[in-house]
């Protein structure tokens, strides 16, 4: 019986856990007060890493090079997408750009990548040129990345029957979580509805006793309502503190179960962005290539058949090397579009836990914000029992059942 030979990881191979992904960085985005220039006012961001421990402060063209300039670099990879610059909520703007840069400071593949270290730390006065200039040195991961012309080597026999299946079943997942994070943003919208209802009714309570007109004398019961009335007043201060309680929920709603819906959500956006681009990009480009050698090797066969002058034979047979070595190239391309898309589907499948996280945070909102709301309403019952006395809440069906 043999030892087991300790098996070496494929480069194909991704080992990452949802854990190490999101230990990365945490990127706070936060809005800065806007500076009013002669003319145009422009909002700021400052940005903060925790894994570079620094701040800089980033405009929307700033965010919108280094995203033109991440496809350029990592067109094989998901790329998230930014937020459109004209967004009415600016409060809407900032979470999705933060949600953008944390997704790309977490990537594997992109984290300790020049661009991202320029975009997440540098000081200077133009960040853009900067960006362009680092690119222009390094060109796209094809040109970087050790893996690019071995890609073929690593890739199993039905890589493209796998890429279906997980494309499919990603879909799948996309759709429900879709439908996932409109239901979460309806809940938080009625927290705040309720939030509201709740203050109003208490100013409602508050108005009918402050109405001090006398009571008429055929008023049977003239007394107690003389004296409920008096009472009704006090009741707004729990209603409002009901009312807050409500509000609290309905953020807490937002922040912690929306903004991680979103946050996968971008995620699997940019997956099936990904999945275009390999098809219309580099499948589209290769065919096109193929469909050109082959007219060029027309032409040539045309050209022996029927005598040339020498010059116009010699310069085709040297557009159809310079097609070939083009062909080899997209060959070599499309193999690493092919390994870098199956790395970017264990990537999804690594996020995937995050489901508990996303349910965590809803189950804990609720048990929070009902126990809060539980507690105050305890209190309005024992206020009414010694407001009101126990008889008068304990008070008959007012319909026969």
């Amino acid at each position: 019986h043999l030892p087991m030979q300790p098996t070496q990881e494929s480069p194909l191979t991704v080992p990452q856990t949802l854990g190490k992904l999101l230990a990365r960085d945490t990127v706070q985005v936060e809005l800065i007060p806007e500076k009013k220039g002669l003319f145009l006012k422009h909002v700021e961001y400052q940005i903060t890493s925790q894994h570079f421990k620094i701040s800089v402060y980033r405009r929307y063209s700033d965010f919108d090079v280094f995203h033109e300039l991440l496809l350029q670099r990592f067109a094989y990879r998901m790329v998230p997408a930014l937020p459109p610059k004209r967004m009415d909520f600016i409060e809407g703007r900032r979470r999705a750009l933060g949600r953008f840069i944390n997704l790309v400071a977490r990537h594997p593949f992109f984290s300790e990548d020049e661009l991202v270290k320029t975009f997440l730390t540098f000081n200077g006065s133009d960040v853009q040129v900067k960006m362009r200039d680092a690119c222009k040195k390094m060109g796209d991961e094809f040109m970087t990345n050790t893996m690019a012309t071995l890609a073929k080597d690593y890739l199993p026999a039905d890589i493209q029957a796998q890429f279906s299946s997980s494309r499919e079943l990603i879909r799948n997942i996309h759709n429900s979580f879709h439908k996932l994070r409109d239901r979460a943003e309806k809940m938080a919208e009625r927290s705040k509805e309720n939030a509201t209802d709740l203050l109003m009714f208490g100013r409602e309570l508050s108005t009918l006793g402050s109405d001090g007109s006398p009571i008429p004398s055929l008023a049977s019961s003239q007394s107690t309502w003389g004296i409920l009335r008096q009472s009704l007043k006090g009741l707004s201060v729990e209603f409002a503190l009901l009312a807050d309680k409500g509000a609290q929920q309905g953020r807490r709603e937002e922040d912690d179960v929306v903004e991680k819906l979103n946050l996968f959500l971008d995620l699997l956006q940019s997956y099936r962005d990904l999945c275009e681009r390999h098809e219309k990009g580099v499948l589209h480009e290769h065919q096109r290539a193929l469909q050109k050698y082959g007219m060029m090797k027309r032409q040539m066969m045309s050209a022996t058949v029927q005598p040339k002058e020498q010059v116009s034979v010699e310069q085709l047979e040297s557009r159809i090397v310079q097609q070939e070595n083009a062909i080899q190239t997209m060959e070599l391309r499309n193999y690493f579009s092919l390994f870098c898309l199956h790395q970017e589907t264990q990537l999804i499948f690594t996020y995937l836990p995050i489901t508990s996280h996303i349910l965590g945070a809803f189950v804990n909102s609720q048990v929070q914000g009902h126990q809060e709301m539980g507690a105050v309403w305890n209190d309005l019952q024992q206020k009414l029992g010694c407001l009101f006395g126990v008889d008068e809440m304990q008070s008959p069906p007012l319909t026969p059942k």
